[in-house]
């Protein structure tokens, strides 16, 4: 298959090298110094599963240099699918599959409104990897994975080769669920919870899990989250909460999530995209979320600021 990793960050990064290491035709969308060292030095990536070097990579700031792909790996940050939803569509041809792998619970939402579902899968992954220079990817920590399917849970032979060609590549592992809405709320859950109280706490993962005080704040937030999904008719486990304190127990003590170094470093995160989406969602369905509203309003003006909306 032919691939354009849409955001070449830690997770395009790291999956899209992957895929260029296993041989598939791979065609990173980045800009910048990263743009620039990749094309003179190639990617690097730095794993506990093995280290590689992608050289020489094919990499663009252009889309139109790359033309119409078979699968776009949308892997920019959550907040900005919906802007880059028109810019990619010199990659989209008639069979093209748009991969979205996004902390949030809306991105595929956002393609389909552009694109049609029938184009859109659902997806979502698990690393931890981040760009630590120019044309480097450090994965961090948890072992890397995928897990996409049909937006309304049928098997299809698109997803089943999919998966086979990520079967075939090293440091990942691939996986269809039985219900992708499922699957990604899950995610949602620790994802959500780990990057509102990090950010608030300004602590690793290592410390709010093991304060009595800051822990019961992540099983809150979690908590709120599976009573919107539940509004929303997805079907998460009723252990779910469990479920993701044993993952995040189980994650390196150092660990932080992307929003929360965002937050911290004064970028643009996102916040409206896990918080915010929480708050927003919950609303719509006549769902309270105190907590959720608590910690995206305690993180708003930093937000704000980051985007040039306030300045203090």
């Amino acid at each position: 298959m032919r691939f354009a990793i849409y955001g070449s960050g830690g997770v395009g990064g790291y999956f899209g090298g992957r895929l260029a290491e296993a041989g598939e035709d791979v065609h990173f969308i980045a800009r910048g110094d990263h743009l620039a060292a990749m094309r003179r030095d190639g990617l690097k990536v730095l794993s506990p599963q093995g280290d590689f070097l992608i050289a020489p990579v094919q990499a663009s700031a252009d889309p139109a240099e790359v033309g119409p792909v078979d699968c776009v790996l949308v892997a920019v940050k959550a907040w900005q699918v919906a802007e880059i939803a028109e810019a990619m569509a010199p990659l989209v041809g008639p069979e093209t599959l748009l991969l979205p792998l996004e902390n949030g619970v809306e991105a595929s939402d956002h393609l389909a409104e552009r694109w049609g579902r029938q184009r859109v899968l659902g997806g979502l992954c698990g690393i931890l990897a981040y760009r630590e220079a120019p044309g480097v990817i450090r994965h961090a920590g948890v072992d890397p994975f995928l897990r996409f399917g049909e937006l309304d849970n049928r098997p299809s032979e698109r997803t089943r080769r999919l998966k086979a060609i990520f079967d075939a590549t090293r440091g990942v592992s691939a996986e269809i669920p039985d219900d992708i809405q499922a699957a990604i709320w899950s995610k949602f859950l620790f994802i959500c919870a780990m990057s509102g109280v990090g950010a608030v706490t300004r602590a690793p993962i290592g410390i709010s899990r093991t304060q009595p005080e800051s822990r019961r704040l992540l099983e809150a937030v979690m908590e709120e989250i599976c009573a919107v999904a539940k509004a929303r008719g997805v079907r998460l486990h009723r252990d779910a909460v469990s479920r993701a304190m044993k993952f995040i127990d189980s994650m390196p003590e150092s660990s932080t999530a992307s929003m929360q170094r965002d937050i911290i470093r004064g970028l643009p995160s996102e916040l409206d995209s896990q918080n915010g989406a929480v708050v927003r969602l919950g609303r719509a369905t006549g769902v309270a979320t105190p907590v959720n509203e608590a910690i995206h309003a305690a993180l708003l003006p930093q937000e704000r600021r980051a985007r040039g909306e306030l300045s203090f």
